[in-house]
This record gives structure tokens, sequence and C-alpha cells, in this order.
């Protein structure tokens, strides 16, 4: 009897029979939903649920089962710090970063310094890759990346640039450990630039 009673009211107020009243409805449900997405985000939008959901139990293992399918990219883990003691130029640019398995150092007034840690830095792929496997007293000083700057000869710099200097090595000096120093007195060695004492 209720029934009866809503159909006749649907009939009365929209004066449609209740079955195109119901159609009418839908399609109108319909229409707003497939409208409604268009305007949404594709990342707001809800996904789909699957079709047999897992008890939550099941749902932790499968997620830690499937991280532990995925590998992780390998990232060599820096190399600890190796005294090297006294090293020449030469020997120096062996450790220029290219060997991922060797550390990078860097000298500064004589003294060398590991800077692995800083290899987004000082790497191959780094904005400071010119250093790395050098003397880069005068360089850091002018703060130059001229090859004819690695050098460790401070002759001819202006106060100012030497106090630029003495930042640079107190920089490195509380972030990176000292492995080792060039030869010659004070660590001065290497007057030339790296790049020609390579060609002699």
């Amino acid at each position: 009897m209720a029934a009866q009673g809503i159909a006749d009211a649907v009939q009365a107020y929209t004066g449609l029979s209740p079955a195109a009243a119901f159609t009418v409805l839908a399609l109108m449900l319909a229409t707003y939903l497939i409208v409604s997405t268009l305007f949404v985000a594709p990342d707001a939008a809800p996904s789909a649920p699957a079709a047999h959901p897992k008890p939550p139990q099941q749902q932790e293992e499968g997620t830690e089962a499937e991280a532990e399918a995925e590998p992780e990219p390998f990232v060599p883990p820096f190399p600890d710090p190796v005294q090297v003691g006294e090293i020449t130029l030469e020997q120096l640019r062996a450790y220029d970063g290219k060997d991922p398995a060797k550390s990078i150092l860097i000298a500064i007034r004589g003294q060398v310094y590991d800077v692995s840690r800083g290899r987004l830095f000082y790497g191959p792929q780094g904005p400071y890759s010119l250093f790395a496997g050098r003397d880069a007293s005068r360089a850091l000083a002018l703060m130059s990346f001229d090859l004819n700057d690695l050098t460790g000869d401070l002759e001819g710099l202006s106060p100012d640039e030497l106090e630029v200097l003495q930042d640079w090595e107190e920089k490195f000096k509380e972030r990176y450990p000292v492995v080792g120093h060039l030869p010659g007195e004070n660590g001065t060695a290497g007057a030339q630039p790296d790049h020609e004492a390579e060609k002699a």
C-alpha cells in the first residue's frame, strides 16, 4: 500500500510514470558522475577498489614482499678516509673521483683533504669536480675555475684573496679530514699548475 502511495505521489509531482521518473533520475545521476570526473585532478580521483580486498594482515605481508622484490639501486658507500701521508701532485691526480673505490682528495696550502663525503660537489659530475685530485689553493683564493689557477703558488695574491683562501681552508678543516700533505716546505710544493706538471 505504501508503494502505491509513493508511485501516485511521483506521478502527481512529476507528471511521469514512476518507471520513467526513476529512469530520468538514474540518467541525471550518471550524467553528474561523468561530468564531475572531468573536473577532478587524476591523482585526486578515488581509485577503484580491488576485486578481492586482502585482509589487513595479508596486505601488510604483501607490501613487505613487494618491497623486498624491488631491488634498491646500488649506491656505493663512501670509502673510509685513508691516510696517504706525503703525496705528490702526480699521485694526487689518481684521487679525482673517477674511481668509485678511491677517495676524492683535494690539496689546500699543502694539506690534503678527503672530500669523499662531498662526492656530489667534487665527484665527476659535480660542479667542483675540476678541483678533485689537485692542489686548489690558488683557484679557491681567486674563486676561479681556470686550469692555470689549479696550483699551490700563492705568490702575487692580495691580502683579500689570501683571506678568502683562509676562509675556504677553515671550511674544509671543519667538514673534511686531513689525510696527508704535499711534499715541500709548509706544503707549498707544486708551484706550477697541475695540468703543466702532467705535461712535464
